[in-house]
């Protein structure tokens, strides 16, 4: 049946560039399954989202067509989380994607975002109060330190396993979102492979290495930066490489800023970043979706990610936060 009226229908098996991608748009074959270890099994797909205050998130994971057609499971892991209640909660969002070709990716994965949700959520008192006081200096210290105890704990895992650590160990980006509305602060964190872009004014911006843009402004002072609700210029905020957490050589990453309305922040896997960057016909879809309206409903939101590009085919993990 038809629908009518204004119901929109959530484009299937939609692509851009010269052709279709080679594989099949939808999943062809299962993972194998152990009977005496079902718990071990990813799904083709997970769909999360939730609304405070301003912010509207919307996060989806999926298998890429490769291994969709393999029968391979999701080596990315997506966790979304709240910790605490009222104003004082702190959203965590946390994609990890596990090291290609390596047996126990999907472990790997999951394992890093339990163990950065664990710490994240014991730390949530601390880190709330850390966000809405301004305290850049302290977050970036106190994230470092929860992002290297996650990885040290990996590969302690891998160590067990009669792995090497390149073999048993994941990429991760987190993302904190104080719950309290008069704070539009947005904090980004993590290690590895991935990306962070920023829709504003129709225009996406990349803000990881690769893609920033250099200035010469110097940045803000901390309080005035972060206070909650301030209304000042976005920090400078350049990438945070003067440490190594143990993967591996991977920097750690940080950035805090303040949101503005309209913005739409993305945060995802290299499965979704690489062709952002590689392909512009999907980064002008995507922002032709997404400008200037409302958040879309969860269905589209996984149709909007799912828009496909030859040439890419890893699994695809996002987080995207749109600010009234």
């Amino acid at each position: 049946m038809r629908p009518t009226g204004d119901e929109e229908v959530p484009e299937r098996a939609a692509f851009v560039g010269d052709g279709p991608p080679t594989y099949q748009a939808e999943p062809t074959a299962l993972p194998p399954a152990d009977p005496a270890e079902l718990t071990d099994l990813v799904p083709d797909t997970v769909l999360d989202g939730a609304c405070y205050g301003p912010l509207t998130l919307r996060a989806a994971s999926l298998r890429g067509d490769s291994a969709r057609f393999r029968g391979e499971p999701r080596r990315d892991a997506l966790l979304t989380a709240r910790f605490g209640t009222g104003a004082s909660a702190l959203l965590l969002v946390a994609v990890a994607s596990g090291a290609r070709a390596a047996a126990g990716a999907h472990r790997a994965a999951r394992e890093l975002c339990q163990g950065i949700g664990a710490a994240v959520g014991r730390s949530q008192a601390r880190l709330a109060e850390d966000i809405r006081a301004g305290r850049r200096a302290a977050l970036k210290s106190g994230l470092h330190r929860l992002t290297d105890r996650s990885l040290v704990r990996l590969r302690s895992r891998a160590a067990e396993l009669g792995l090497s650590p390149a073999e048993y160990t994941a990429s991760l980006h987190c993302l904190l979102l104080p719950a309290d509305p008069r704070c539009r602060t947005r904090v980004f964190f993590g290690a590895g492979s991935g990306g962070l872009f920023r829709l504003r004014d129709g225009v996406w911006r990349d803000l990881e290495p690769a893609g920033r843009e250099h200035t010469d402004r110097p940045e803000q002072p901390e309080a005035a930066v972060e206070a909650a609700g301030a209304d000042v210029p976005e920090p400078v905020d350049p990438v945070d490489d003067d440490g190594l957490p143990p993967s591996e050589g991977d920097p750690f990453r940080f950035r805090a800023s303040v949101a503005r309305p309209g913005d739409v922040l993305l945060l995802c896997s290299s499965g979704l970043a690489d062709p952002l960057r590689g392909e512009p016909a999907l980064a002008h879809r995507l922002g032709e979706r997404w400008a200037g309206s409302e958040p879309p409903g969860l269905a589209r939101f996984l149709a909007d990610t799912q828009i496909r590009v030859k040439g890419y085919a890893d699994d695809r993990t996002a987080a995207a936060v749109w600010e009234a």
